[in-house]
């Protein structure tokens, strides 16, 4: 095994393309051409998490924190950032983040977070925008279709539950083939008419080359005519945070109960109980304050997340606003890492960490 084939299988499931301008997702530490002796699944890196790949002949981290988030100028192990990163070199295990891409797409760290809960229904709290793109190109008639399929096949035309959507008009091109080309139909020389068809594709941006690539592949024509147009839809496959249902309304309280035993909690900060029954719920793992207004609008009755601050939870307005703590509120992330991995390479050596990673302590 090599690790560029498990990191290839990981952006298949999670593009990198779908991460925030601020994240830092990718191979941080390591060389994708090293063979694999070993995977283990981790919320955070950290010198004792590269202890652990050390004690189980694991060269590989496959984690959702980036340990770097921004630019180091000196390695000289002052924090633990520069002390994780020094040791893994000295001992040639690789580093990999899976953060905000992981975070956004529909089976995801939200998905987990919605399945511990039993909420049903799901979809995207807020679908990105400026993700999709569409290809336009033009076929004889008699090969619009293989070429359609080619598309389709490689990745295009998928909008929600429909798949091998596309756009088809009749027209006709011209074109003279000029000395040395090799065309398709027409003589060198003479300007042909031909009867084509426009064909339409939206994609995400992210399979661009590879629709390009295909589109290529199948045209029958020597010189293929094609646009890309980036496209400002949004795409309800691909967001921040999740909004659900239960299958039946529970009280206030029974709900704090069950998320404080599905998510082992010792304590949950909230706002104040109403005494309504709770049967919307919105969840954002990490820091998700950013949603609060976005929960509210989309009348949920109950906002899960974590690093609220103080004034934030005025912005509640009513709506019963759960801090569960960050690492409680992704620590399932571990096991969906697990479960990626281990369903593409059931006979590799892939384990989850036994690292409490957490930094927050509480005094009981």
């Amino acid at each position: 095994m090599i690790i560029d084939e498990i990191i290839h299988h990981l952006e298949t499931i999670a593009p990198v393309y779908f991460q925030e301008s601020y994240d830092n997702a990718g191979l941080i530490v390591g060389k994708a051409s090293s063979a694999c002796s070993g995977v283990i699944t981790a919320l955070d890196v950290t010198e004792a998490v590269i202890d652990e790949a050390i004690s189980k002949n694991c060269n590989l981290v496959v984690a959702h924190h980036p340990i770097i988030f921004r630019g180091l100028k000196k390695l000289n192990g002052k924090n633990y950032v520069e002390r994780t990163i020094l040791k893994a070199i000295k001992n040639d295990i690789a580093i990999y983040a899976i953060h905000t891409n992981l975070d956004n797409i529909k089976k995801g760290v939200n998905n987990k977070i919605a399945e511990k809960i039993g909420l049903q229904n799901l979809q995207m709290i807020q679908p990105k925008e400026n993700i999709l793109k569409k290809l336009i190109t033009f076929a004889p008639a008699d090969n619009a279709e293989d070429l359609r399929k080619a598309l389709f096949a490689a990745g295009g035309g998928q909008l929600g539950k429909y798949s091998e959507c596309s756009f088809n008009t009749e027209g006709t091109g011209t074109f003279k083939p000029e000395e040395g080309a090799n065309p398709f139909v027409g003589e060198i020389g003479a300007r042909l008419e031909e009867k084509e068809i426009k064909i339409e594709v939206i994609f995400p941006g992210y399979l661009e080359q590879k629709m390009i690539r295909a589109m290529i592949e199948a045209h029958p024509y020597e010189e293929v005519a094609y646009d890309i147009i980036s496209l400002g839809n949004y795409f309800s496959d691909v967001g921040s945070g999740m909004i659900g249902e239960l299958e039946n309304p529970v009280d206030e309280t029974e709900f704090l109960q069950r998320i404080k035993t599905a998510f082992d909690l010792t304590m949950i900060k909230h706002t104040g109980l109403s005494g309504k029954k709770v049967k919307k719920v919105a969840v954002c793992g990490g820091a998700g304050s950013f949603l609060i207004p976005v929960a509210l609008s989309n009348r949920a009755d109950v906002y899960i997340t974590s690093d609220i601050k103080y004034h934030e939870f005025f912005d509640a307005e009513g709506m019963l606003l759960l801090d569960i703590g960050h690492y409680e509120s992704e620590q399932f992330t571990i096991d969906l890492l697990y479960d990626i991995l281990k369903e593409k390479f059931p006979n590799f050596a892939v384990r989850k960490t036994e690292v409490n990673t957490n930094p927050v302590n509480y005094f009981l």
